[in-house]
């Protein structure tokens, strides 16, 4: 039986993860040649990302109660079978509702492996031993979300934006075939409906926990920041700065990496500061960066050294705020951890959305505008911080 076979070794969980961050970045960096190679506007096109971020948060929502009612594996069959129909109509987009229908289809099915392969180690491993493993899968995920974008500028450069999708095929390809050979179900009891009332009463009871949407507000404020940098970052290299995608691809690993190593350095030290300061220490780095950003612009002018290394200091000032803030969150909601950790991740991701979407009006006023409401969101997520700290 499913039951008793053991699971197959992390690293195949982990290219179950990648899945839909590597689809969702691998693509940024050509936008602005997507845009020009459909004919459309930089508004019309930047849907690519605000409706991949919708998707992904609605999908977020649904996908652990059906996997409860379901099984986690045909969840997971259906689920990277619909990413790989979007990947299929993606590489052959001619039109940009083509392109939309395609980046709907790989953020809803995308989302299944990011969610049930932590899922499935919590079905199989004591809550210690699935921490450890987690963490495995978190990593992938940002180290996907790390060299996507540079993967993902060259390949545009080289082959067109359109074999992005090819390369998400083959990923979706592969995950699926693991899934469907390697993957036991793991599911211990099946619910016997969805529930929904149930599922949207434990939302809003999470809600209504005293500190969460504070702490939830704070973490979102600084993940705009970020949303707001990938949605205007690729345009600005490309119309202002005369760069490639391949040029956008490379410097943006700085980014990345700013926010890995504050991760990293976040798990060293916060037991010893505490979630308190690590997310004042978090947020302060985070201002300071932006404001060095706006002053390094304002006096030597737009560069890729004033643009993205301000910007790689503000992302390791987010590894170091974004684990506590999140931990605190879900601290608030007693005995509804999951539930809480979901919702939190549908906030950031609708408000991502959002953001994706002004994006292209904000940069219509100027590129310093970007900067501007850029230095708004860690003084934003300060504010709802001290809302928890007075509560």
């Amino acid at each position: 039986m499913d039951q008793h076979k053991p699971l197959p070794p992390i690293a195949y969980f982990t290219v179950m993860s990648m899945v839909s961050p590597i689809a969702l970045n691998i693509l940024l960096p050509a936008l602005p040649d997507v845009a020009e190679n459909l004919g459309v506007t930089t508004s019309e096109v930047q849907l690519s990302l605000t409706l991949y971020l919708f998707s992904l948060a609605i999908g977020q929502l649904i996908c652990g109660p059906l996997a409860d009612r379901f099984g986690r594996r045909p969840i997971l069959l259906t689920g990277i079978a619909l990413h790989f129909i979007g990947c299929l109509l993606g590489a052959y987009a001619d039109d940009l509702n083509s392109l939309l229908a395609a980046r709907v289809l790989q953020a809803l099915g995308g989302c299944t492996g990011m969610v049930l392969a932590r899922t499935i180690m919590l079905d199989r491993y004591t809550r210690d031993q699935a921490a450890g493993k987690i963490g495995y899968i978190t990593l992938s995920i940002a180290l996907s979300q790390a060299i996507a974008p540079t993967l993902g500028g060259h390949i545009n450069l080289q082959f067109g934006w359109q074999y992005l999708f090819h390369f998400s095929l083959l990923l979706s390809t592969v995950s699926w075939l693991i899934v469907m050979f390697m993957i036991p179900e793991t599911a211990k009891e099946k619910t016997d409906s969805l529930r929904i009332t149930r599922v949207l009463s434990q939302y809003w009871q999470v809600l209504k926990a005293p500190n969460y949407l504070g702490y939830a507000l704070s973490t979102t404020f600084i993940a705009c920041a970020f949303y707001l940098f990938i949605g205007s970052a690729p345009y600005i290299v490309d119309s202002e700065m005369g760069g490639t995608s391949a040029d956008f691809g490379n410097w943006f690993l700085i980014v990345s990496l700013g926010f890995m190593l504050g991760s990293f350095t976040a798990a060293k030290i916060s037991a010893r500061l505490g979630i308190q300061r690590m997310i004042i220490l978090g947020h302060s780095l985070s201002t300071l960066a932006a404001v060095t950003m706006l002053l390094c612009i304002l006096s030597f002018g737009l560069h890729y050294f004033t643009l993205f290394i301000p910007m790689a200091l503000f992302t390791l000032g987010r590894g170091f705020s974004q684990p506590s803030g999140q931990s605190a969150g879900i601290s608030c909601s007693q005995g509804s951890p999951s539930t809480a950790s979901g919702l939190m991740g549908f906030i950031q991701l609708l408000t991502g959305a959002v953001i994706a979407q002004v994006t292209p009006f904000i940069l219509a006023a100027g590129s310093v505008w970007i900067i501007v409401t850029l230095l708004l969101c860690p003084l934003l997520a300060f504010v709802a911080f001290y809302t928890t700290r007075s509560a």
